[in-house]
């Protein structure tokens, strides 16, 4: 038996073949028990209010209601889930929205089986996900005018900065930078309102964009 607090999920997919190959992953692996499937977004919101799951691994292009639509109306009522993307598009079009619309996190279905475990178990916590492929595609969307230059970040903004990249959750981070919770959300309020963004995400694929994270923190 696993001492980790057991993870609930939903599946949303408009593939049974799909949803059942996720589920009897999950099923056969310690820490986690699906709660519910659902074929489009439309049905993901109902299914969410009923199951109220931990994590939602929401499909992006499903006819009868796309998981766009179904993230941000999720995110209008609050719903306690932590959403991840898990799709085979990684285009512009597909990733910013997604990730504008309050998922956590944003996976390609060809992510090892050990990988999407560990991105569960992240995204149930409320950290960030990005494959690598993604947060690349990220890269190009994130270029817009809605993201003025702004005062470069401070040394210890680029700290925190890289340890959210890295998925570190806010007390973790506090732990590490020998610094208060508080004062880690007021970094991460300074940095948000400097890249033009409004969540971890959205931070860490403008910082990929504008070089911050990569060539200056490999």
């Amino acid at each position: 038996m696993s001492d980790e607090p057991l993870i609930t999920l939903l599946i949303v997919d408009d593939h049974p073949v799909v949803r059942d190959g996720l589920r009897g992953m999950f099923e056969s692996a310690p820490g986690f028990r699906v709660v519910g499937e659902a074929a489009n977004g439309v049905e993901a919101l109902t299914a969410a209010a009923t199951a109220d799951p931990d994590v939602i691994l929401m499909d992006l292009r499903m006819p009868g209601g796309t998981g766009v639509d179904a993230i941000r109306e999720l995110t209008r009522r609050r719903a306690r889930a932590k959403i991840l993307v898990l799709t085979t598009y990684d285009t512009d079009s597909d990733t910013l929205p997604a990730i504008e619309a309050g998922a956590t996190g944003y996976l390609l279905k060809d992510a090892p089986r050990d990988e999407l475990f560990t991105a569960v178990r992240a995204a149930a916590q409320g950290r960030t996900v990005l494959s690598p492929a993604v947060a690349t595609r990220l890269v190009t969307a994130v270029r817009a005018p809605r993201t003025p230059a702004a005062e470069p970040l401070s040394a210890r903004e680029r700290e925190v900065l890289a340890l959210v990249a890295r998925g570190t959750s806010n007390r973790e981070i506090a732990r590490e930078l020998f610094i208060s919770e508080a004062t880690v959300k007021t970094h991460l309020t300074h940095l948000y309102a400097k890249l033009g963004v409004n969540d971890r995400a959205a931070a860490v694929a403008a910082a990929y964009e504008r070089g911050i994270l990569g060539r200056s923190s490999e």
